[in-house]
């Protein structure tokens, strides 16, 4: 079908793909660039009046059911603030871009609710749940479990949701998502996040307009607009690419001595020489690996990272210290191995899951070992999603166990498999006789190998995460819930400063609430 899109002055038709219902958003916002001479790596992404990101799952909707609906588009430049313009959808599958100035959020509750209002939304809650069929259902399986699993979760936000549109319209004011939020984790105290700001966020994000209870209201209310002041939420700064100063009181070189120690690097072979000009050229180094033109080269600069294990570990203490750097090891076995395992009897099962559980157990002979296939269950749990405003479409979970994890048989050219791969963001590589007998492990990072310190796959991961943090490389956008999740709920690195999807704000909630 076309859509008529306006920009500015100027009017255009775009075309948009529709295969059995299903309507291509990112062709749509592909094509959207290519005929208003955007850049092609802009990312623009909509919003209705409220706030809430329309994405790729509503975009049919709004075009199937052809409502009136006025949302703002907003042209993400990393580099700068949000510019902002208006966008309207029509009846008659019409886009209108216009130019607007963008407006400050206003100031969202902080902290925990007061005990007054906390038992307020609390009673208003667990009155709906009694008064609504089906919500008998979700009293009854948190009483016994203390969670709720993703079926019935989606059940009591529909439930919710229907009660607040019937009392307070299409589009509720946003103080009442907020109390509905506020009520959830009250009454279910234990689906409550204790590392979000409020707790609630999950349900409801006041500061991004997200949450369930926001995605939810997109696929019933289209038809009313409101003069909502709606702007960009409050910037968020954290993960691997923020550039961090040590936290060690070693002396930082700069000048003519930084520039000899890093020639001595390149020439010695005694270790401890190495690990101390290393410690000493860190700023250095993060400068470095801050600067786009200067990154990919430094492996180059400093090739030690390629011939000398623990380097990795070494400027990862420096930026954070032993404790934090230790988290991972300390965690994992004990407290989040058996917790993933617990969650995962909720997947949809197939042959695959069902080998990763069976390894995760110490019940296979072929798979995994119990951390990596716990592990990859986690990703199961934190599966892939494609946002419309990129063009990377979405893969499969099976896939997606790729971008972090690959095996190769002892014997095989490690020059070679490299040479054959398409250059990504950094993964292990496990060499050995077979996944459950690992003898080396490596982190590929710009199609090279550096060596891990670890000898077992739980450090060895540890490293891989790391690495993202010491030479400041992205996560990779498949495995970004992934990543976020171990990097806030484990390492407790940026908690409150990262960009968090509902779905990993309610499985770290499950995990610190559930006892095993």
């Amino acid at each position: 079908m076309l859509l008529k899109v306006r920009h500015q002055e100027k009017q255009k038709y775009v075309k948009v793909t529709e295969t059995d219902g299903i309507y291509d958003y990112q062709q749509f916002n592909q094509a959207v660039k290519e005929k208003f001479g955007l850049p092609q790596d802009a990312e623009i992404i909509y919003k209705d009046e409220s706030g809430t990101e329309v994405d790729e799952d509503i975009f049919g909707d709004i075009l199937q059911k052809g409502d009136e609906v006025l949302l703002r588009a907003y042209l993400n430049d990393d580099s700068s603030d949000l510019s902002c313009s208006e966008a309207s959808f029509s009846s008659a599958s019409t886009v209108v871009l216009a130019e607007s100035p963008c407006q400050s959020v206003e100031d969202f509750p902080s902290k925990k609710m007061r005990h007054d209002d906390r038992e307020t939304a609390k009673s208003m809650v667990c009155a709906t749940l009694n008064s609504k069929p089906g919500g008998d259902k979700v009293l009854n399986e948190y009483d016994k479990t203390k969670s709720l699993s993703d079926s019935t979760r989606r059940q009591l936000v529909n439930i919710l949701v229907a009660d607040m549109v019937e009392i307070h319209g299409r589009v509720p004011p946003q103080n009442v998502r907020i109390k509905y939020a506020q009520g959830i984790v009250a009454l279910f105290p234990y689906l409550e996040d204790p590392f979000s700001k409020n707790g609630y966020e999950h349900f409801y994000d006041p500061a991004s307009g997200s949450g369930y209870l926001a995605w939810r209201l997109k696929t019933v209310q289209r038809n009313t607009t409101m003069n909502l002041k709606s702007g960009k939420p409050a910037p968020e700064y954290g993960g691997p690419q923020v550039q961090r100063s040590p936290v060690t009181t070693q002396q930082q070189l700069t000048g003519d001595e930084c520039r000899e120690a890093i020639s001595i690097l390149n020439h010695s072979s005694d270790q401890t020489v190495v690990r101390e000009k290393m410690k000493a050229t860190f700023e250095y180094r993060q400068n470095l690996v801050h600067d786009a033109d200067k990154s990919t080269d430094i492996l180059d600069t400093f090739p030690r990272f390629l011939d000398t294990v623990g380097l990795i570990e070494q400027d990862f203490i420096m930026m954070f210290g032993e404790e934090t750097a230790g988290k991972f090891l300390a965690k994992w076995p004990t407290f989040f191995r058996p917790r993933v395992l617990e969650q995962s009897k909720g997947l949809v099962l197939n042959a695959h899951v069902e080998d990763l559980i069976k390894s995760a157990q110490g019940e296979s002979d072929s798979g995994w070992d119990r951390d990596l296939a716990s592990l990859c269950l986690l990703l199961h749990l934190l599966p892939p999603t494609a946002k419309g405003h990129k063009k990377t479409a979405k893969i499969s979970t099976l896939q997606a166990e790729d971008y972090f994890l690959r095996f190769l048989q002892v014997g095989a050219s490690i020059q070679t498999f490299l040479s054959d791969i398409e250059p990504s963001q950094p993964f292990l590589l496990c060499i050995g006789e077979h996944k459950k007998r690992i003898q080396n492990f490596y982190v590929i990072l710009d199609n090279k190998a550096v060596p891990c310190k670890a000898r077992t796959s739980v450090a060895a991961f540890d490293e891989l995460f790391k690495a993202h943090f010491v030479f400041s490389t992205a996560y990779s956008q498949v495995l970004d819930s992934f990543y976020v999740f171990i990097q806030t709920a484990v390492y407790n690195i940026d908690v409150g400063a990262m960009k968090e999807k509902p779905r990993v704000k309610e499985l770290r909630a499950r995990f610190l609430h559930t006892k095993t």
